[in-house]
């Protein structure tokens, strides 16, 4: 793991992008700290709402990308937890959706569409950036980009 806390990742997020709405930081990142392998490190850590509509707001999730996959995290209001796994074979698009306050990050894989939503404008271009060329760098080394003639 990196020498900062993921939650420290994303309490440094929402500091640079305020707008964006979540809370409970530090418990969704301790579900996420439980998953990790030994081997991984943590490349981008982000934070959103895991929902398609901006006023659905109690499903805050911190995102993290790793050396070896998207892992998403977040700690159930009462017991429990929620934890996603997306791995570079299983990322087929990335789509992002900028609104008048949010904005929406839109996850396309080969069983689901995950939608992270009520982000903050100002974020969108980070998070594209991170996540696509992370993907296409990994899918690029596991063979799946190449064009055979």
């Amino acid at each position: 793991m990196n020498d900062k806390s993921i939650y420290k990742q994303a309490r440094e997020f929402k500091k640079k992008y305020p707008s964006t709405f979540v809370f409970r930081l530090k418990k969704h990142a301790k579900i996420i700290e439980k998953h990790l392998n030994y081997d991984e490190k943590v490349i981008y850590t982000f934070a959103a709402q895991k929902n398609e509509s901006p006023l659905d707001i109690i499903n805050s999730y911190i995102v993290v990308l790793t050396n070896k996959r998207i892992v998403l995290g977040r700690k159930r209001l009462v017991f429990g937890y929620f934890f996603d796994s997306i791995t570079p074979d299983m990322f087929n698009d990335l789509n992002v959706v900028g609104g008048i306050i949010w904005g929406k990050v839109n996850i396309d894989t080969i069983k689901e569409y995950v939608t992270l939503s009520n982000i903050s404008k100002r974020a969108l271009p980070e998070i594209e950036t991170q996540v696509s060329s992370y993907m296409m760098k990994k899918k690029e080394e596991l063979g799946f980009n190449r064009k055979d003639n």
